[in-house]
This record gives C-alpha cells, sequence and structure tokens, in this order.
C-alpha cells in the first residue's frame, strides 16, 4: 500500500510534517500544554510507534497499549524531547518500552537486551524513523535474508551486532557490511512518500 505524497499530503488526507515543524509542535505541547499541538503530534507519529511496538511485540492489543504508553509519557513529560529528529526519537522511547515489555515477560536474557541502540544511531534513525509500518514490512521482505535477518535482529530484537555475529556464525565486520547496506537500500526503497 503506497502512500503517494498529494501538495504536502498523503492520500489519506494525513499532512507531511516536517522536522521543524514537529519540533515547533512539541514546544507549543511542552511550554503552553497544547492539546491541538499534542494531537498534531499524535496523528503523525502514531502509526510509527504502533508498527515498532506491533513488530517488537507480536501483540496487538500490546502493541496499542504500549502505544498509549508512550504518548501519555509525551504528553506528561514533553520536556524529555527537546530537539533534532522527533521520529528518530520516539522510534527510540517506543523501542525502549517494548525492550522492557519484553523484559518483564521474561522472553528473552538480559544479555541479549541491550539499553542503548545496537545498530549505528544516525543510519537506523534515518531509515526507521520516518516509516510507516506497512511499507517498512513490505521493503524488508524485499531485502536479501543476508541483509533482512540482522537488521530485524538488531533493531526489532534488540541484539548486539556481536551477538548477531555469534549466532549466525558470520565475522563482525560482515554483519556490520550486511545491515549497513540493507539500512541503505530500505531508505532507498521509502524515500518516497515517507514522513519527515
Amino acid at each position: 500500500m503506497e502512500q503517494a505524497l498529494v501538495e504536502g499530503h498523503f492520500r489519506d488526507g494525513t499532512k507531511r510534517r516536517g522536522v521543524d515543524e514537529t519540533s515547533r509542535l512539541m514546544a507549543r505541547v511542552r511550554d503552553d500544554r497544547d492539546v491541538a499541538a499534542f494531537e498534531a503530534v499524535y496523528d503523525g507519529y502514531h502509526r510509527l510507534v504502533y508498527g515498532i511496538a506491533l513488530k517488537m511485540l507480536a501483540d496487538a492489543m500490546a502493541a496499542e497499549d504500549l502505544t498509549q504508553a508512550v504518548f501519555l509519557k509525551v504528553w506528561s513529560h514533553p520536556e524529555a524531547f527537546r530537539e533534532g529528529n522527533f521520529g528518530g526519537w520516539i522510534a527510540r522511547v517506543a523501542r525502549n518500552r517494548a525492550l522492557d515489555t519484553l523484559r518483564s515477560r521474561g522472553l528473552r536474557s538480559e544479555s541479549e537486551l541491550p539499553d542503548d541502540l545496537p545498530l549505528e544511531a544516525t543510519l537506523d534513525e534515518t531509515v526507521f524513523a520516518r516509516l510507516d509500518g506497512e511499507r517498512v514490512r513490505s521493503a524488508l521482505a524485499s531485502l536479501p535474508e543476508e541483509q533482512r535477518h540482522p537488521i530485524e535482529l538488531g533493531f526489532f530484537g534488540g541484539v548486539t551486532h556481536e551477538e548477531i555475529a555469534r549466532r549466525t556464525a558470520t565475522p563482525l565486520g560482515t554483519v556490520k557490511t550486511r545491515i549497513r547496506a540493507g539500512l541503505r537500500k530500505l531508505r532507498t526503497t521509502l524515500e518516497t512518500g515517507v514522513l519527515l
């Protein structure tokens, strides 16, 4: 399902939002407790948060709960975001919250769930922070297995590069190269019509 931009709007009517505009909206939420600004931020990013949560938790109800918790945090503590790429920031918040949920379920060992991003932050934020969940799944499916699998393990599974190398019996340098190449392909595939 491809969404094309039509005069600054997607086909479904949602407005394309730039980094500066979202920063201004968040400043209004932080400084004035502006409900309309918060609703605009929610409208622009709830699908991203839900998509990350659903992919990581594999449970629609838990993904909905996580999405609600993330936006409750945004409303309750808007000062947590100061400036920069809001999409990257909220994607990281969603991912960390999902990892916390997985930890509390006891589904994975602590050694597999690092607190920091295991992938190169600038590259994965550039790609993943601006994506719609359905388009991500489609684009990921189009990658060769050798690139898709480590990206899924690293971003959605919270596994470090070192652990990916160990699990796949692949040299660490090769794992990093495959992840970088896969993320570049994703960025190219998803650039048209992606939220900024």
